[in-house]
């Protein structure tokens, strides 16, 4: 599998674990009723069965008959799911929701839904149980990934680590021999300030050194570097040429940064943050940017489900851009005389007869084949050879691509008119 492959695949989990999350995120219990199991890929599925059958049978305490029917109703279900495994769960592991929630007018529903090898490894068992699915460790798996290095430093210590995603990891630290400003007696001003002059240059050097073990191997898979300390440590540092060239070209920017410990690397993130947020979106803002360019300037671009679905089935989309916060239905129809058409549609809504675009005849609703939109356009995007990306909401033109052109658009690889 190619890497675009591995891209676009990574971004269809995502987009049906989104989908998923916002669906549970909309779910209520009336009490502790709505159970989250995350379970590591290293983790028995027996054992998993042995922790539900206790909680099973502690669940029979629960003092309020409808929440201890509900629970015990979840944990069944869960067991039931749980079968369906051999000895450990797929790979990255797997999560469990179940729980019965309110439908109003004293009404409840039950819901089981499994999510299987999500995109980062569940890193520790966990059972949860409340009024609400636990959705915030699958969500911030979901967040936009990035692999940076961090280096913080000043005169007497530094660290190094990464930024993956939104995890920050500590790696490497040092502490300097750097005398402080205050001459020792017997030493002439001018050598002390030439050792004090060397040690820093050693300590730069030796921070550097850590730096470039630790990044120079993965400097293709890198997105950049962010540097912080005070002031001048970090502009001397960067200035003097220490880290490997190519590492140097990878600098985003320099921060400024109070502590320099472990703790220096996360203040580091939360200083970078506008930085981060700006890199993150990059790429979708250059294609937006060549899409207004081709919408206003040439005749490569096309938008609006119908148009980009016409020039997809004829291969002539190169990049299929979709926005992320798209929920839509595609409905195909064939009317009696043998014409197909598709219509999209709310996901939440039903359909009406209507006549056939094309012949005026009646088309039955109920005749309608109903899929997810994305799903739709995705298959023809991959039978066609045509890249599909995802495009943030986060900015003006990521915004625009969903409110003004449907959230659905395409770069094409040679003029159509259509």
């Amino acid at each position: 599998m190619s890497e675009q492959q591995e891209q676009e695949q990574s971004d269809k989990q995502k987009y049906e674990f989104r989908k998923v999350i916002e669906e549970l995120k909309g779910y209520q219990g009336s009490g502790t009723q709505l159970v989250s199991i995350y379970i590591p890929e290293d983790k028995l599925i027996s054992d998993v069965v042995a922790h539900v059958t206790q909680e099973h049978s502690e669940a029979s305490n629960i003092k309020s008959k409808d929440t201890r029917t509900a629970v015990q109703d979840a944990l069944t279900s869960i067991k039931d799911r749980l079968r369906y495994y051999d000895v450990r769960p797929p790979d990255n592991g797997l999560v469990v929701f179940s729980g019965a929630f309110d439908t109003g007018g004293g009404r409840t529903d039950m819901v089981t839904k499994v999510l299987e090898s999500p995109p980062d490894p569940i890193e520790s068992f966990r059972y949860h149980c409340d009024s609400e699915f636990l959705t915030e460790p699958l969500e911030h798996m979901l967040a936009d990934k990035g692999l940076f290095g961090l280096i913080v430093l000043d005169r007497r210590e530094a660290n190094v680590g990464w930024l993956k995603g939104k995890r920050v990891e500590p790696v490497k630290s040092a502490s300097s021999l750097v005398p402080g400003k205050q001459r020792k007696g017997g030493q002439s001003a001018q050598r002390f300030a030439r050792l004090r002059l060397e040690a820093i240059d050693n300590f730069y050097q030796e921070v550097a050194g850590m730096a470039n073990d630790l990044f120079v191997a993965d400097r293709h898979e890198l997105d950049g570097i962010l540097v912080g300390g005070p002031s001048p440590t970090k502009d001397e540092f960067l200035d003097g040429d220490y880290l490997h060239h190519e590492l140097q070209d990878m600098v985003l920017g320099k921060f400024d940064v109070a502590y320099t410990d472990e703790s220096g690397l996360y203040d580091l993130v939360d200083a970078a943050d506008d930085v981060l947020a700006e890199h993150e979106m990059l790429r979708d803002k250059e294609l937006m940017e060549d899409f207004f360019k081709q919408l206003h300037n040439g005749d490569k671009a096309t938008y609006g489900f119908d148009q980009t679905r016409q020039n997809l089935n004829m291969g002539a989309v190169e990049q299929l851009l979709i926005s992320e916060d798209l929920r839509k239905d595609v409905v195909a129809y064939t009317c009696e005389n043998g014409h197909d058409e598709y219509e999209l549609i709310n996901s939440n809504a039903g359909t009406d007869d209507h006549e056939c675009s094309r012949c005026g005849a009646t088309v039955d609703a109920d005749d309608g084949e109903r899929e997810d939109a994305i799903d739709h356009l995705m298959q023809l995007a991959e039978q066609r050879g045509t890249e599909t990306v995802f495009i943030s909401t986060d900015f003006e033109k990521g915004e625009q691509l969903l409110t003004a052109f449907g959230g659905v658009a395409g770069l094409l690889r040679y003029s159509t008119g259509v």
